[in-house]
């Protein structure tokens, strides 16, 4: 049995079908490999993968949304993510691979003689450091 081609703009199913042409679930699932409960499953956890839905609930899914299951299959089954992590990979955000920052000095200890300030100051500062590289 062959395994599904995934290239990068999408597949390139030999339905007969024009490359532009609506597909079904059914379609999908066959040219991709993936059952369709998975697909309907999908469509809950990726808010972008919207497929057209007719009477009785017929799913119709346009070529764009063909390649954002590519990408999503490609994310879970060939690169490892978890749901959250080809959410985040798909929105673009790099907080899934946060390089960890180094300390500018060494982390104050606070006891009982001392102030706690100095800690909270360093912690805060750790706080605003991560922020500011998970907006970048």
């Amino acid at each position: 049995m062959n395994a599904p081609q995934l290239p990068d703009a999408g597949p390139d199913p030999d339905d007969g079908k024009e490359p532009g042409a609506f597909r079904t679930i059914g379609e999908v699932a066959k040219t991709l490999g993936i059952r369709q409960h998975v697909l309907r499953y999908w469509e809950e956890q990726f808010p972008t993968l919207r497929p057209l839905t007719r009477a009785g609930g017929r799913r119709y899914y346009r070529p764009e949304d063909v390649a954002l299951i590519t990408e999503i299959h490609r994310l879970l089954h060939k690169e490892g993510f978890t749901i959250k992590g080809a959410r985040q990979a798909l929105r673009g955000k790099k907080g899934a691979a946060v390089a960890v920052l180094p300390s500018p000095e060494p982390a104050p200890h606070a006891s009982d003689e001392q102030s706690a300030a100095p800690l909270v100051n360093y912690l805060q500062s750790i706080r605003d450091r991560l922020a500011a590289a998970l907006e970048e």
